[in-house]
């Protein structure tokens, strides 16, 4: 590794936020923290974005790597030890200073921080630990912070980060233990979900200390959303195994760092990590079918209480006789399918068994993934939304969770007809083929899954192309200036808001 000592501080800027365009994040912040007199900067639970839609929302986080050096060599990485590369690091101050002033001048919200791993797992967090610590005490910066957790750190140090830091995320790379010793020979399933289990544990204690479960955090006071893949954590982990993970005080090996450690009494006042963790899988890199990474999602969400699975999809930038070829095309429509599927595992009460199975692996990629289940399913079609239950309401496409929760109500008052569903948000282009009211179609359709499967195909093949045919991989820079010339669809829109499906 070429390790470049003198680099300006925007030199090391422009390498470092292009290497960390690689991690997906794609969420709202999750967590609430009002402004403070003295302090700078505040958090909102759906004010930050962290990526630039193609609705034209803007990336308004610093989304930046600590280092580009790294002692792995993971083959589908850019930045392995074994590739030619300009290697440079921050500063913990360098850090915080640009992330200051780019907060000051309206740039961002709140910063997402990663790293390659430098000297070893431990000493890398340190310095992110130390970045951290410093925005919150010497700047007062009270925004928005992700930052990762380093799988085979000390469990001390995660720990005193998860304080400091609204959301922590430990990626898990590859789906399974045989694609990680193919791809990523230096790390492990178990390294990986080590932190995670300590993180969940501590994310527990502090909820159980505020007297509040997993569902509450999740669904509110929602009477609707019941039955889901999540289980009540708080109830299946034991108060013995979640007050097993290590306690005691810890001070970073780093230079002064007595001056940085945070004292236990006040700790202990602190929330830890408010917006939960979440992790993220590479999807193409490797032969695993849709249902063995529907069947990783799910059991991740039940075992660690993630708040989200991020998918991204291999974009082929190393040579490598495991990897794909240069030449292959992302898998777009195939990592969209799955962030759909994701969502219906999350809020609409479907399992991965549900949704695929051994004999039918992978989604029609020409349809949404509650289309595709619903084709295999016609026998439970057409649903009478005068008196379906809002599970049955949420299984037929184009009607979502803000949809069926209208259709419930205004059903009490009168009749419904299907331009009343229409100003309620439901997707008549998709739903027309799976509901009645007052029982009538909104035309007459047999119920065929050869017929429908044209009709929603045909609809949808323009929008799949474009998905496969984007103009470009890039994403926003701190440097370019970017701009829409297609403005979004209605449909695109209110999708945007609710999450229809």
């Amino acid at each position: 590794m070429k390790v470049n000592f003198s680099l300006s501080l925007e030199e090391k800027l422009q390498i470092l936020s292009d290497a960390a365009k690689y991690d997906v994040a794609c969420t709202s912040s999750g967590s609430d923290r009002r402004g403070k007199k003295g302090s700078l900067g505040n958090s909102c639970a759906a004010g930050i974005c962290h990526s630039f839609a193609a609705d034209g929302r803007c990336i308004s986080l610093l989304k930046v790597l600590l280092s580009n050096e790294c002692v792995y060599d993971c083959k589908y990485c850019l930045n392995r030890r074994s590739n030619d590369k300009v290697r440079t690091t921050f500063t913990p101050e360098e850090l915080c200073s640009i992330t200051m002033e780019f907060y000051k001048r309206n740039y961002i919200e709140g910063l997402f921080l990663s790293s390659g791993v430098i000297k070893n797992p431990t000493h890398t967090m340190e310095l992110i630990y130390q970045t951290l610590y410093l925005l919150r005490t010497k700047y007062h910066f009270r925004g928005y912070i992700h930052a990762k957790a380093v799988p085979g750190a000390s469990p001390e140090i995660i720990e005193q980060t998860g304080y400091l830091a609204d959301r922590m995320s430990i990626n898990m790379e590859l789906p399974t233990e045989k694609s990680l010793h193919t791809l990523a020979p230096g790390k492990t399933q178990q390294s990986i979900e080590k932190p995670m289990a300590q993180i969940q544990g501590k994310i527990i204690d502090y909820r159980l200390s505020l007297g509040k479960t997993a569902s509450m955090e999740r669904f509110g006071q929602n009477q609707y959303l019941s039955s889901t893949i999540f289980t009540d954590t708080a109830s299946t982990l034991s108060g013995a195994s979640s007050l097993a993970l290590e306690k005691t005080a810890f001070t970073p090996r780093i230079q002064n760092s007595r001056s940085l450690s945070v004292p236990i009494d006040k700790q202990k006042k602190r929330p830890f990590v408010p917006a939960g963790q979440s992790t993220q899988m590479i999807i193409g890199a490797t032969a695993e079918n849709d249902y063995e990474l529907l069947q990783v999602t799910q059991q991740m969400y039940q075992k660690f209480d993630l708040k989200r699975v991020f998918f991204s999809a291999y974009i082929p930038l190393n040579e490598d006789s495991a990897l794909p070829s240069l030449d292959t095309a992302p898998p777009l429509l195939r990592e969209h399918r799955l962030y759909q599927a994701d969502w219906l595992l999350r809020y609409y009460g479907f399992h991965a068994e549900d949704l695929l199975s051994p004999a039918r692996p992978n989604f029609n990629i020409l349809l949404d993934p509650k289309c595709d289940w619903a084709l295999r399913h016609l026998e439970i079609f057409p649903v009478e939304v005068s008196h379906a239950s809002y599970g049955d309401l949420l299984k037929v496409p184009g009607i979502g969770n803000k949809s069926a929760w209208r259709i419930v109500q205004a059903r009490r008052q009168g009749t419904l007809d299907f331009s009343a569903l229409k100003k309620m948000g439901v997707v008549l282009k998709r739903a027309q083929y799976f509901i009645t009211c007052q029982g009538k179609m909104l035309y007459r359709t047999p119920i065929e899954e050869d017929f429908i499967t044209r009709q929603l195909t045909g609809t949808d093949k323009k929008t799949a192309w474009e998905a496969e045919h984007p103009q470009t991989y890039e994403q926003l820079s701190l440097f370019d200036h970017h701009f829409l010339e297609v403005p979004p669809t209605v449909e695109d829109s209110c999708k945007t808001f609710w999450g229809q499906l």
